[in-house]
């Protein structure tokens, strides 16, 4: 009399999927993780803001992302980064109001401040205070730039070197960088302001600072993800393992009544 097993499923095809699918998902984790954080250094420098000249859009000592541009990608409404010797020669802040060739004066008929005559809304500033307390007219030279700080009263800007050659106004040269978001405190991505879309040239686009955000976030939970598998994997069967193994009758147990018997 000889005594036949029965035999198992075989579970080998399931657990290996699973662990190549695991893999791939380490593997596609790893280049948006690293290609996020490379691309990212190589297209955006971190600035912390030295004033408060830029309240309330940026605060003093925030963390801001700012991309890595030529002058002459430069546009209204644009928050740069910038250092010009006849500034003191350290880097600033500020906001691009006017381009070559742009009339910027204040305070226009209602109080507001004009580029070549059209009226600016300007939703940055703080609530109940005046655009400028200096009243200007200046016709900003080709190449250069017209730039202000969100908090009038007590930002050093253009206004402040308006007897200056170049009646204020900071070649485009200098400008290093266009501050593309906030990462601490996190405010996110800086919105470009509507008021000078209708101005030749419109407003710039923001930078792929959200894009690299999201893919390296998306990196990390892949690879977690991945990471993962193989431990639940090993601890989910071996939970199978220990339930079936338990049973009465399970194979390999003594009087099984499972057992076929051949004469």
């Amino acid at each position: 009399m000889s005594v036949t097993p029965r035999r198992e499923r075989p579970e080998g095809g399931r657990g290996r999927l699973g662990s190549v699918l695991s893999g791939l998902a380490v593997a596609v984790g790893c280049v948006l993780f690293l290609g996020g954080f490379v691309l990212g250094a190589v297209l955006y420098q971190p600035y912390t803001v030295p004033s408060d000249s830029m309240t309330p859009t940026l605060d003093v000592g925030s963390k801001v992302l700012a991309q890595r541009i030529d002058g002459a990608e430069v546009r209204r409404g644009d928050i740069v980064v910038f250092n010009d010797p006849l500034w003191g020669d350290v880097t600033m802040v500020k906001r691009v109001v006017g381009v070559g060739g742009d009339t910027v004066a204040c305070c226009g008929a209602d109080g507001r401040l004009t580029i070549n005559g059209k009226p600016i809304d300007e939703p940055y500033l703080a609530a109940g205070k005046v655009v400028s307390g200096t009243t200007f007219s200046v016709t900003v030279p080709a190449g250069k730039l017209f730039l202000l700080g969100d908090e009038r009263h007590t930002s050093m800007d253009s206004r402040a070197h308006l007897q200056e050659a170049g009646h204020g106004s900071v070649p485009a040269s200098a400008v290093a960088a266009r501050v593309d978001a906030v990462a601490w405190p996190a405010k996110g991505v800086v919105q470009r302001p509507a008021g000078f879309a209708a101005l030749p040239g419109g407003i710039s686009e923001p930078g792929p600072v959200a894009s690299l955000f999201y893919a390296i976030v998306a990196g990390c939970v892949l690879i977690l993800a991945g990471a993962a598998y193989g431990p639940l994997a090993r601890l989910a069967g071996g939970k199978r393992r220990g339930t079936t193994d338990g049973k009465p009758g399970s194979p390999g147990k003594p009087g099984s009544a499972k057992e076929a018997v051949r004469a």
